[in-house]
């Protein structure tokens, strides 16, 4: 397991300290700790230049052989920035905030890992916060970026409309969202980015109707939420463009989780004409629907073919594998970092960004 989450809780002794006499020694000398000045020295180069490649990080204008030596020297050292001092001076805490609505779906982990692998190497550490998709979390975790405890976020919007994170952004906080909701106007002081859910969920579809299915269903997750809203008018369009008929009763809502899409799948099955095909608009939807279709007694994909989205780890581990939309956490968040740092450093220019990534279907065995 590569990343351990560490819970900070308030702790008390657990019993009453113990007054016993000890001889009085002369203390140990403290090791004094080293400062960029000692890896100066070591590095044979200025101060200013030691400054320059932990700020600016790969990115710093000076020649490899001469980064290499300052890295080498911090090694060496131990050298570990003191962040309380340089926010200090400059104001800044040296952190940056990932917002995300559930931990527990292995895309955001991967996600936050990536803003986490581009923010550490230039000096800054990342808080992640779960907000379960919940409107007032979400805004509790903007309250808590307003109160200055972060110089940048990173969110996932599921309930919080843009322009109330768009509100930090004019507080002076740089703001990315990854989403597929359009900011109101070219106006709105944010960056986005996102794959096209439309798209992706048309390319989905039109991969079940060429495969002989007329009439799929889908597993939508939560109304109101910008994956769910994109996914579904896929899901309509690809149907509408091969001249088939838009059935309501085939869109079941649910949340985005196992059990969400086990609840929706089962709704699909009991109908008098259930769906041949199902899409679902997360791959844990995918795998609860799954869990549902074998325990009707059915088949995967002889009897229902399923596409999940996502592409998660569990995703190529189930049986049959499962055939779904790749959006490349990674990336995602590898591309988010960046561009909130570039923010940071002055150097994102003026105007703000949308950024569409690429996505791939992926083709196994559920259809």
């Amino acid at each position: 397991m590569r990343d351990t989450v560490f819970i900070r809780i308030n702790s008390k002794p657990c019993c009453d300290a113990i007054a016993v006499d000890l001889p009085v020694t002369e203390s140990a000398p403290t090791r004094k700790r080293p400062t960029q000045v000692d890896v100066a020295r070591l590095a044979s180069v200025s101060q200013p230049v030691v400054s320059y490649v932990l700020r600016e990080g790969a990115g710093a204008p000076v020649a490899p052989q001469t980064r290499q030596r300052v890295l080498d020297a911090i090694a060496t050292l131990g050298y570990v920035p003191d962040h309380s001092a340089r926010s200090l001076r400059r104001r800044r805490t040296f952190t940056v905030a990932g917002i995300i609505p559930d931990i527990t779906n292995p895309f955001y982990p991967a996600f936050e890992r990536a803003i986490q692998d581009v923010a550490e190497p230039v000096g800054f550490d990342l808080i992640t916060y779960n907000t379960d998709g919940d409107l007032e979390k979400e805004r509790k975790c903007l309250r808590s970026a307003l109160a200055g405890r972060v110089d940048g976020v990173i969110i996932t919007p599921f309930r919080v409309p843009l322009y109330e994170c768009a509100q930090l952004v004019e507080a002076g906080i740089p703001v990315v969202a990854l989403t597929s909701e359009v900011p109101s106007s070219d106006d709105t002081p944010l960056d986005t980015l996102s794959i096209d859910g439309i798209a992706a969920a048309r390319v989905a579809v039109d991969y079940l109707i060429d495969r002989g299915h007329r009439r799929i269903g889908m597993v939508a997750g939560e109304a109101g939420t910008p994956p769910r809203e994109s996914r579904v008018l896929g899901y309509i369009e690809a149907l509408q463009r091969r001249d088939l008929l838009f059935d309501r009763m085939l869109v079941r809502g649910s949340d985005f989780t196992e059990t969400g899409g086990y609840d929706a799948a089962a709704e699909l099955l009991r109908l008098a004409n259930p769906p041949t095909a199902i899409f679902a608009a997360n791959d844990l939807m995918a795998l609860g629907a799954m869990t549902a279709i074998r325990e009707a007694g059915l088949h995967i994909p002889d009897d229902i073919a399923i596409v999940g989205f996502d592409d998660i780890p569990a995703a190529r581990l189930v049986s049959p594998a499962l055939t779904t939309i790749a959006q490349y956490p990674d990336r995602l968040g590898t591309r988010a970092a960046a561009l909130l740092l570039e923010r940071l450093a002055g150097a994102a220019g003026p105007r703000y960004q949308r950024i569409d990534m690429p996505f791939d279907l992926v083709v196994r065995q559920s259809a």
